[in-house]
């Protein structure tokens, strides 16, 4: 980027409007100049914070609704490949039928029907033996009619699922061009966060950093003030290792999209958190939040997922003592942070029915587990 696209696109990002103040009359001698207008006054930290955090919070949007066009994609593209395995199927059903149908047609042209043996039978010389043999005319109507009613089955059959293969495919069409728009959504808004990012000076960045650390601090407090965070709790089985997973993804870095196991985002860290414990839970945090079971933020144990923002975007894996481990945006690693490091939504439990162990121990954390900002205004996204 050349310093003079760099120092607009600075004076673009930072720019907030004053008014001009009054001017002050000269008491005598010649009118004064005209002084230069007041140009644009640099946006408060806190102001700068709010941008930035807003830019991050979009593109988080963005970026769990494409993760979860890309599970429906997924689910889709198995459901059409199932359909194309039953479809086939049922086509090579129908041609057998087809095949039988033919066979049936050549015999009631030979003259070799049920009506025609029927008649035999019954103008045989041994009508007793006629009788004798009834069960025999019974049987090949029967195998007719099986013939008649597997043709007509199997058609109905093929075309239902002609139709549903017709509109999977069709869905697939259509999540993947949503998925390249969201794609191009996420892209835009992350390259609006880099070029906010390069217009600020190091002392701005650090200043960021500070006012960030002391919200965060105070959000903490005020939890920690509530009793939301006084009981202790230990995790079940399974949350216990989703915990070990997490601990040993620390130092990791944000890539949005990613479920590891080099890279992560923040929904693909919890997700393959816990299937890593054995159980299986939706993809993106909306969908978590969405679809597995509430709990107080006052009832919480090890594993438990905290769900983050009004639109549930942002989602961490609870360790216990008020702390989470998280993927927290672009350009940072996968850390230790307090629990309110983000407007709290809630909280879920992907195990509600599975017993607390009677102990519990947090595995050891590394020594940087809680370093680095969770904002990631140190580096542009990879």
């Amino acid at each position: 980027m050349s310093g003079r696209v760099a120092r607009s696109l600075c004076t673009a990002v930072l720019a907030a409007a004053v008014a001009a103040s009054p001017a002050v009359a000269e008491p005598s001698g010649p009118e004064p100049a005209p002084a230069p207008a007041a140009g644009p006054a640099p946006q408060s930290v806190a102001g700068l914070l709010k941008q930035l955090q807003t830019l991050y919070r979009k593109a988080e949007e963005a970026g769990e609704l494409h993760n979860g066009t890309e599970e429906e994609l997924k689910k889709r593209a198995a459901e059409a490949g199932k359909l194309r395995g039953e479809l086939a199927e049922a086509r090579a059903a129908l041609d057998s039928g087809r095949r039988d149908a033919g066979r049936l047609a050549r015999d009631q042209y030979q003259g070799r029907t049920d009506f025609s043996m029927y008649l035999r039978l019954l103008l045989a010389d041994d009508p007793a033996r006629a009788l004798e043999q009834s069960h025999v005319i019974e049987r090949a109507q029967a195998g007719r009619s099986a013939v008649v009613e597997r043709l007509t089955g199997a058609e109905r059959h093929a075309e239902v699922l002609a139709a549903k293969s017709r509109a999977a495919q069709d869905r697939q069409r259509e999540l993947t061009a949503q998925r390249k728009e969201q794609h191009d959504t996420v892209r835009s808004r992350l390259k609006a966060i880099e070029a906010m990012l390069a217009s600020l000076s190091t002392g701005q960045l650090e200043a960021l950093s500070a006012l960030e650390e002391k919200n965060i601090g105070e959000a903490q407090d005020a939890l920690t003030a509530s009793g939301a965070l006084s009981s202790v709790r230990t995790p079940s089985g399974e949350g216990g290792k989703a915990v070990r997973y997490a601990v040993e993804q620390i130092g990791k870095p944000y890539v949005w999209g990613a479920e590891g196991p080099e890279t992560y985002d923040c929904s693909g860290l919890t997700s393959q958190a816990w299937s890593a414990a054995g159980r299986d839970i939706p993809r993106t945090s909306q969908e978590q939040w969405r679809r597995l079971p509430k709990v107080p933020l006052g009832s919480l144990r090890p594993g438990d997922l905290v769900v983050y923002f009004p639109k549930a975007t942002h989602v961490a894996l609870y360790i216990g003592d008020g702390l989470v481990i998280q993927a927290p945006r672009p350009g940072t690693t996968v850390k230790v942070s307090p629990l309110a490091s983000n407007p709290l939504l809630g909280a879920v439990r992907p195990d509600p029915d599975s017993e607390p162990l009677s102990a519990y121990t947090l595995p050891e954390l590394p020594e940087d587990a809680t370093s680095g900002p969770d904002t990631g205004y140190n580096a542009p996204h990879a």
